[in-house]
């Protein structure tokens, strides 16, 4: 059986189409449509890993985040306090006038880890987000 095509139409600021087209150009794609498949196999790889993520853990969630969007400070504030239980410490500075740069330290079950880093994801002006867990060892 044949594996079927679909054709879909995406609306990206011009900005962020360009540097897409010059990261494709630098790797070596041959389509653009390349290297979307390409883009969109990483992101529900990196979802199937995220699915995995068990017990009790240690973790960095790195956020970067345009702070002049309507409501991005506020509520990412107010996410972070429902999940004070967790948080050792957040590390928060500037990189430019509108961009910031956000470290959450935490500790707790891979679970909830997982739902704060999405619903922080899910926050319209956060750009990117990075998410790091171990596995916490027990001293026997």
């Amino acid at each position: 059986m044949g594996k079927k095509l679909m054709r879909i139409g995406i609306s990206l600021p011009g900005e962020l189409l360009d540097k897409f087209d010059k990261t494709l150009m630098k790797r070596g794609y041959s389509s653009r449509s390349e290297g979307i498949r390409d883009a969109i196999r990483t992101y529900n790889q990196h979802y199937e890993w995220m699915k995995q993520i068990r017990g009790s853990r240690s973790a960095t969630i790195s956020i970067v985040y345009d702070c002049s969007k309507k409501g991005v400070t506020s509520t990412l504030a107010e996410i972070q306090h429902e999940y004070v239980d967790m948080i050792s410490s957040s590390v928060h500075f500037h990189m430019e006038e509108d961009l910031c740069f956000e470290v959450i330290i935490l500790r707790g079950e891979g679970e909830q880890i997982v739902d704060l880093a999405q619903r922080i994801l899910s926050i319209k002006g956060v750009k990117h987000l990075r998410l790091t867990t171990v596995p916490e060892e027990k001293n026997e």
